[in-house]
This record gives C-alpha cells, sequence and structure tokens, in this order.
C-alpha cells in the first residue's frame, strides 16, 4: 500500500492560482485511482476532483469545474491539483486518496478510497 503526502498549500488571493501536489511512496503509483477531497472548518469531506490510473479519464465536482485541473505523472509517483480563479469557499484543507485499482476509471466517493494523505491547508483570502 501506498503512503501520500501532500504539499502546496498556503495562501494566496482570491482569483489567484495554487498548486497541490501529492507524492506517494512504492512502485506501483499507477495501480491507483487517486482523488482530491477538500473539508472545510464545520462542514463534511467532499470530492474535488478524480483520474485514472493511466490519467486518461478525469472527473471534477460541479463547483471547481472550469478551474481545477486534476493530473499525474506516474514516473514521479505525483498527482497534482491545479487551482485557478480561487474563490473564498475554496478554502480547505485538501486531501489526496488512492486506491489500487484494475479499472481505468475514476471515483467520487469517499468511502472507496482506502488510503490517504495527512492534508494540505489552502486559504484563500480577499
Amino acid at each position: 500500500q501506498v503512503q501520500l503526502a501532500e504539499s502546496g498549500g498556503g495562501l494566496v488571493q482570491v482569483g489567484g492560482s495554487q498548486r497541490l501536489s501529492c507524492t506517494a511512496s512504492g512502485r506501483t503509483f499507477s495501480d491507483y485511482a487517486m482523488g482530491w477531497f477538500r473539508q472545510a472548518p464545520g462542514k463534511e469531506r467532499e470530492f474535488v476532483a478524480g483520474i485514472s490510473r493511466s490519467g486518461g479519464a478525469t472527473y471534477y465536482a460541479d463547483s471547481v469545474q472550469g478551474r481545477f485541473t486534476i493530473s499525474r505523472d506516474n514516473a514521479k509517483n505525483t498527482v497534482y491539483l491545479q487551482m485557478n480563479a480561487l474563490k473564498a469557499e475554496d478554502t480547505a484543507v485538501y486531501y489526496c486518496a488512492a486506491r489500487k485499482t484494475t479499472s481505468d476509471g475514476t471515483w467520487s466517493r469517499s468511502w472507496w478510497y482506502d488510503t490517504w494523505g495527512q492534508g494540505t491547508q489552502v486559504t484563500v483570502s480577499s
């Protein structure tokens, strides 16, 4: 099983951009579907974006569609979340998640993922 470590969080202004990274340990990163989730204070964890093993399929929450882009580099064991046109409501702790699968699909349900990172805080200020 992989271990995940997020990085790239911080303070950014409304309308700005931020890129998060999630690096996985292990040699079989390409066997894992990956997802990004976030949790704001007082709210439940919510799906942000998912990407298939190969990177050929992606899926986004409606709230970030057109602003965020998920990608992965299997050679670097890393998945990225490029966030543009950030809004105050994007403020949250962002988590990456993984699950080994034989399918090249994407998943948006948090219960489907079995490995989680520690999270990285993103604060969008005006």
